[in-house]
């Protein structure tokens, strides 16, 4: 007579449990509140544009309010860190840029596991580089500007972000693969950097321009792209590649990614998300703006793209001693 008794208790146990137990988001109900996306850079800038693009598909597309939280500083790591300690349940996205797949490269003690604590869900946009020179250099061409660099006395100067920024990674990849012997000059931030170029403070830059009038307005001179192939608002501009340093490539580029342990339905849901939004017209334009382009992905493309960048950066980063305490 005890045992249904004793079975009564033990079920009433388990939906206590059941009751005390975190709730975990899944797809079908998903979202129901409003959600956080990381910006890990200032307001105003390309990774901040482009997450206000998306974030506002999203938003139309679930019915529900993206925020975007700008958390600026030590090249993504600030915003890194609160995305690995935040709950895996859909409700904190972040934009994340090169950074995420090379600061590991560069920073002894990062806060977080960056192949352990995030879970990629979807590339979303590449932009090529330009390399840019003040027009006071004698060098109308990136064959002419490599024989320049090789002879000069004392060495040019190529002008970045910051230590570990993307232009600082272009650049020092750059003079490696060109055989130059180049001074690398940081600066906080790629808009400093850009004025002092137009200014004739550094020879040379690698940079994504705010937009095509930058360039065309005379104040630096472009000599190629860093991408794989042509860009269609310079196509005028050869390739890094075709012009004279074979096998360089090298662009800024932008994606998605939640804290380790996202739900396999919830991953499935925001990928697919990601993807579409990169065929909405709002998305592109923003993207067109600075000559990017839409590369979308599924998740597990995009954790081997994060692989093979730490990848293309590795040796780069030891040789120009960019290691951060």
């Amino acid at each position: 007579m005890k045992r249904p008794f004793l079975k009564r208790k033990a079920f009433l146990r388990g939906l206590g449990a059941l009751a005390l137990a975190p709730a975990v988001a899944r797809g079908d109900g998903y979202p129901d509140k409003p959600i956080r996306m990381i910006v890990p850079f200032a307001a105003g800038g390309t990774t901040d544009l482009l997450a206000r693009a998306l974030g506002q598909h999203l938003t139309q597309a679930w019915g529900q309010t993206v925020v975007c939280d700008n958390r600026p500083g030590a090249n993504g790591v600030i915003a890194g860190e609160i995305v690995a300690k935040s709950p895996p349940d859909g409700y904190t996205l972040e934009l994340v840029a090169m950074g995420h797949a090379t600061n590991p490269l560069i920073y002894k003690n990062l806060p977080y596991d960056t192949d352990k604590d995030f879970t990629p869900i979807s590339l979303i946009a590449t932009y090529p580089q330009l390399v840019m020179v003040h027009p006071s250099v004698p060098a109308k061409t990136l064959q002419e500007f490599l024989a320049l660099a090789k002879k000069s006395d004392p060495p040019l100067t190529y002008a970045s972000g910051g230590n570990g920024s993307s232009q600082h990674l272009a650049g020092a990849l750059f003079a490696h693969m060109a055989g130059l012997n180049m001074i690398h000059v940081a600066y906080k931030g790629g808009n400093p950097a850009l004025q002092d170029l137009m200014a004739g403070n550094v020879s040379m830059m690698i940079i994504q321009p705010n937009s095509p009038s930058q360039v065309r307005s005379g104040k630096v001179r472009a000599l190629a792209v860093s991408s794989k192939n042509r860009s269609a608002d310079y196509p005028e501009l050869p390739t890094v590649d075709e012009a004279g340093v074979p096998g360089y490539q090298s662009v800024a580029w932008y994606g998605l990614v939640a804290p380790k342990g996202l739900p396999a339905d919830l991953l499935a849901k925001i990928s697919a998300e990601a993807m579409r939004a990169g065929q909405t017209e709002g998305v592109k334009a923003v993207v067109a703006t600075q000559s990017g382009v839409m590369a979308a992905s599924t998740p597990q493309a995009f954790a081997d793209f994060i692989q093979s960048e730490r990848q293309r950066y590795t040796d780069i980063v030891r040789e120009a001693g960019m290691t951060v305490e």
